[in-house]
């Protein structure tokens, strides 16, 4: 009779906290696909200020911006696999939301250069999810310990 052993390694606190980070991106991008869900959806565009449709009837999407957001949901579980990377990922991240929340507040509504697009509840949003990405990184990556990998 033969024995297997399976080796179970516990995640670090930052590893979790991208692997729910990016769990929550993919529910979102997958969510603005989902009409009712998103309001206005015939009137969503590919990427424009003029995009009508809004998830949860707040947050003016196009499909671009949920393609963006499906992507930074794949990427914070992909890089959730080791604790240096989850890091990376919430550091950068939050980083790329706080940029782009100042990029919503500088650039008008009714502006071409508001191509993702966003409207003021994407910026506050934006900034939220900025900070927290970026206290995630700051206060859990500093608790990863053993393996040498951040």
């Amino acid at each position: 009779m033969t024995t297997h052993t399976r080796r179970v390694t516990a995640r670090a606190p930052v590893q979790q906290a991208a692997m729910l980070v990016g769990a929550v991106f993919l529910l979102v991008g997958i969510l603005g696909f989902i009409p009712g869900v998103t309001t206005s959806y015939s009137a969503m565009e590919f990427a424009s200020h003029e995009s009508g449709a809004k998830l949860f009837g707040i947050f003016q999407i196009s499909i671009l911006h949920n393609l963006v957001h499906l992507a930074f949901g794949v990427a914070g579980l992909a890089l959730a696999r080791t604790a240096s990377a989850a890091y990376s990922y919430l550091l950068v991240g939050g980083a790329i939301y706080l940029a782009l929340w100042i990029y919503g507040m500088a650039v008008s509504q009714d502006s071409d250069a508001n191509f993702v697009p966003l409207n003021t509840a994407d910026d506050w949003l934006h900034f939220v999810l900025g900070i927290a990405m970026v206290g995630l990184a700051l206060l859990l990556g500093r608790r990863t310990t053993g393996t040498g990998d951040r």
